[in-house]
Parts: structure tokens; sequence; C-alpha cells
């Protein structure tokens, strides 16, 4: 009997059709085993990334406090926003617009745990906002205008009211055409004490600011120009501090001081030099530090707070000029620190600064939940657009954040001009340049992100809301580089 070309020995034969079920068998089985090992890589993967957000979420928390611990007691003030004149530069009378009739505004000092009750009157020829810049409030207090909450116009009131959930420096300034409001001199300080404030012999609040003047010392009516947009905002060419040019804190030798500095500028970076003083920095952006650290080069952005601990030599009198130093080769003076008098015995306590600040160190291991690619480009009705992920405010879809959770943000800054990015109604830590992770000992809510530079942050919203996320060269923000983070 003859055989087929397509079969063998009757001990071996297979047929073609045999052979083809085979390698479709073979297939299937390298398929499923392909298809099972994906998916255990992609549960192990997604297992591990929850183990790293949810070590992360652990180190965090304890930080600060996730709910108001108030007392019963209310401070109440009384805030009028109006055109007025102060003695700003050289003596000259310059028209600003003042809270009360003053810049800046009045200082506000609370203890923790008493409730902040403002009432606020608008008399200016715009709407307006108070906004309560690094303060953990209820969105709706939070000074941003939406349609629940409109901007308050001229001639109107509203009451603010919240209880501060830390204690530090913080400050307030209007969230509604901020670029020309700020700048014409509407900002001030509230600073919430300790419950039991470490014994320093004086707490002093320094606003650093600078102001775009005319040959007859008036401000600038040219808001928003092509040039401040095209470039780091607008720069002044007189600097203040606390709305004076000549500025002298008188202290004894001896005297330990707390001194908070604040930058109040739209868009001017500082970097203070004490000479021959050696401040500690204890805080920033309100929160005390994980443990005070020497005050070295520290770029104070837009919206930066920092507080400092310095202790005045007691053997001598002196004066010291402070000077800033963001362009080495062109320092501006700020103010002098005089010591004279009798000396003072300097007090010895402990630092305040001991917080608990978490180091993050798997934090770049865990994913990245949002990237920020911040840009600009021509168009929109100052002819230039600053935008958040191609977008320009309100034009895109606001950004989900889960409360209570652990998330890594990214921004991605694609232009040459410096951002420094504000979050309002959470802090975070920063954790990395330019992909090197950082080890700062401190949280903030702002950060200052440089030209071509990539930086990534961790952090844990605690409050639910609609908050705004913005660029604080305030010329930037009015141009579209602000968008909305949905805490849920």
């Amino acid at each position: 009997m003859s055989h087929s070309p397509l079969t063998r020995t009757r001990h071996g034969t297979i047929r073609k059709t045999d052979r083809r079920r085979s390698r479709r068998a073979l297939v299937v089985s390298l398929l499923v085993v392909l298809t099972i090992g994906s998916a255990i890589a992609w549960i192990v993967q997604r297992k591990r990334t929850e183990t790293i957000n949810d070590l992360l979420l652990r180190e965090f928390n304890g930080s600060y406090p996730a709910n108001t611990r108030s007392g019963g007691s209310v401070r109440a003030f009384e805030i009028v926003a109006a055109p007025s004149q102060v003695r700003l530069a050289d003596g000259a009378d310059t028209q600003v617009w003042a809270y009360n009739g003053h810049v800046p505004g009045p200082e506000l000092r609370v203890r923790l745990g008493e409730t902040v009750r403002v009432r606020f009157t608008n008399r200016l020829p715009q709407a307006t906002t108070i906004h309560w810049h690094g303060v953990r409030v209820p969105n709706d207090m939070d000074g941003v205008p939406t349609a629940k909450r409109p901007a308050i116009e001229p001639g109107g009131s509203f009451v603010y009211e919240f209880t501060p959930k830390d204690a530090g420096t913080f400050w307030y300034h209007p969230h509604h055409r901020s670029s020309e409001q700020v700048e014409r001199g509407l900002y001030g300080v509230l600073v919430v004490q300790d419950a039991t404030p470490p014994a320093y012999q004086k707490d002093v609040v320094w606003i650093l600011d600078d102001w775009l003047l005319t040959p007859g010392r008036q401000v600038d009516p040219r808001f928003n120009t092509m040039h401040d947009l095209a470039h780091d905002g607008r720069w002044g060419n007189v600097i203040t501090v606390s709305g004076r040019t000549n500025t002298v804190l008188q202290v004894k030798p001896g005297e330990r001081i707390r001194l908070r500095l604040l930058n109040a500028a739209n868009g001017r970076v500082f970097v203070p030099d004490f000479g021959s003083l050696h401040p500690k920095v204890i805080a920033i952006d309100g929160l005390y530090a994980r443990e005070a650290f020497a005050l070295e080069r520290f770029e104070i952005a837009p919206g930066n707070r920092v507080d400092l601990d310095i202790a005045l030599p007691s053997a001598v009198a002196i004066d010291v000029p402070v000077t800033d130093r963001f362009w080495p080769s062109s320092p501006n003076p700020l103010a002098t620190i005089r010591a004279d008098g009798e000396p003072a015995v300097t007090p010895t306590f402990p630092s305040p600064a001991h917080a608990k600040v978490p180091r993050y160190q798997d934090g770049l291991g865990a994913p990245v939940a949002t990237d920020f690619l911040l840009n600009a480009r021509r168009g929109g009705s100052f002819g230039i657009e600053w935008t958040i992920n191609g977008h320009a405010f309100p034009d895109h879809a606001h950004v989900p954040l889960a409360r209570a959770r652990w998330s890594r943000l990214r921004f991605v800054n694609q232009s040459a001009r410096l951002h420094p990015i504000h979050l309002h109604g959470m802090f975070f830590r920063l954790l990395a340049r330019n992909g090197a992770a950082v080890d700062e000992p401190f949280f903030r809510d702002t950060v200052l992100v440089h030209g071509q530079e990539i930086v990534d942050i961790g952090v844990v919203p605690l409050d639910e809301g609609e908050w705004m996320m913005h660029c604080h060269i305030l010329e930037h923000a009015e141009a579209g580089m602000m968008t909305m983070l949905d805490v849920r």
C-alpha cells in the first residue's frame, strides 16, 4: 500500500492537519503564558506602586493637623480697601490703593485656636477680593472669584471668617486683577502665633516689595505690558521694606529676635544677605522646619515667607546692612539692623524648629500623578498667553487630586522664564530638581521653577474643594498661568 506524502509510518503517522493543530495549540499556550505573565507583572507593579504611595502617606501622617483646633474666641478686624496717599520713596507723596490707608495694610495677629473675622469693605473703582495666602481656610473663604463667591464690587462688603489650622507667617492680598491691585499697594500680613509663643525679645515683620514709579514718584499706570509679560513680570525701580526705603530695625546688643520676611513683589526674587550676622531659618511659608538651618543663598520668590532666628552679638554696638544679592553683580540695599544701648541677656530657649517633616526618600519611586507643562504663546487679550499644558485659564479642565492621599506632581518649565508656582489650600515638599533628589527640611506652598527646569513635589491635600494653582509672577497668572485642583 502506497503512502501519501502527508503521512509517515503507522508508528509515527501525523497528517498535515494535525501538525497545524499542534502549532496552533503551541501558539495559544505561549499567548496564555505571556498574558498571564503580563497580568502578574501589572499586578506586582500596581501593588508596588500602592505600597510606595501608602508608605509615603504613612510617613506624612501627623506632619500638620487635618482639623482646626478652635478655642472658641474670635478676633474681629475691619479692613477697607480704598485709594490713599503714602510717603513711599524719598519722602514723596505717592497715590496708592491701600488697606485702611496704609501700605502695608494692618498687621493682623492672632493666637493659634482663635477665629479670625474680617469685615471687608471695597471702596476701590474695581471689584476685588481678599485671598489669605498660605492659610488653610474653608474653600469659600479663599478669595478666588467663582460663580458661587464672586468678587466684591465697588461699594460692597463681605465678612471673611475662618480658624487657622497652623501657626506661622501668612499674608493677604487681592485675587482679582492682582497684577494691578497688589502693585498699587494692596497687601498685608497675618501672623498666627503659637498658643505659647517662643520667648523672642522682638517679633518683627519685614515685607519686601518693589515699585515701578514714574519720575514724579507715582505708580506707573501701565500694567501687564508686553515687556513684563514676555519676561519675569513687573520688576520695579524702587525697593521698599514694609513700605519704606530706609527701614532701620532698632535692637539691643544680645537680643534674640524673630524676623519674618515676606516677598510681596509682583515678580522680583530676593536673596537677602545679613552680612556679619548668622541667621537661622526656622520656618518657610508659615510652617516650622524639621530643624533650624543656616540662611545661605535662599531665593525668596513672590509669595514666599522665611522666618529667621537672629541672636545679636552682645559685646558691641553695630550697624548691619541687609542687602539683596539675587543678582550678585548688582546688589540692592534693603534695610539696616542697628544694635546699640544697654546689652540684653540673650535668651537660650531651644529653637521652635522641630516639626515633623518627612524625607520622602522613596518619593521619586512613586508614579507621577500629573505633569504640568509651563510655557507661553502668542494670543489672548494681552498678546501673550502663559499656559499650563497648552491651555490658558480658564480654558482647561480641573485637575483631580485625592484628599488625604499622597501624590507626586511634576512641573516642566518649557520656557526660559521664572515661575514661582503657588498651591492654594495645601502644603507640599520638594522632591527633586531636574531629577536630582532634594531633602529640604521644610514644607512649602510656593516653589520657584527656573527656566527649562523640571521640579517634582509630593503633596497630601487634606481639605476638600476647588483650589487654585498658579504662577505667582502676577503678570504670568493674569495672562493665563492658572488652573484649578479639584480635591475630593
